[in-house]
């Protein structure tokens, strides 16, 4: 376990957008090469559009071209866990990987992403 994704991802809940729920969540990844990238919810008054921290931290490393996940961590101030659009990327983009679940201080779970969202939908089902 890298306990520098525990930690980028708790310190990027500072980073949070969160006008309307005032619940900020940090999130990190952590990519073959050893880095750790993060990133933070970021909502709009159009609720909808609002995009959650484990899809910024991963679409962010995504756009710097990193293609392989050793781990992801998410903080939130009460250890919430993805939500279900979160964890149908997590599964789609990294398979099989460490899931870190943080409060605001530590982390208090680990899971695996196949035990967060068993049965996934994935791109056999589109061939």
């Amino acid at each position: 376990m890298n306990k520098k994704v525990i930690k980028i991802a708790i310190q990027m809940r500072q980073n949070s957008y969160a006008p309307y729920s005032n619940y900020k969540v940090g999130s990190a990844v952590e990519v073959t090469s050893g880095e750790i990238i993060g990133g933070c919810n970021v909502e709009s008054s159009s609720y909808g559009l609002t995009c959650c921290a484990e899809r910024i931290a991963l679409y962010n490393a995504l756009s710097k071209g990193f293609k392989k996940f050793i781990s992801i961590a998410v903080s939130t101030k009460n250890g919430g866990f993805p939500c279900g659009a979160c964890r149908q990327v997590i599964w789609e983009i990294c398979g099989e990987i460490p899931v870190y679940i943080c409060d605001d201080k530590t982390l208090l779970t680990i899971i695996k992403s196949s035990i967060l969202l068993p049965s996934p939908f994935n791109d056999k089902y589109l061939k």
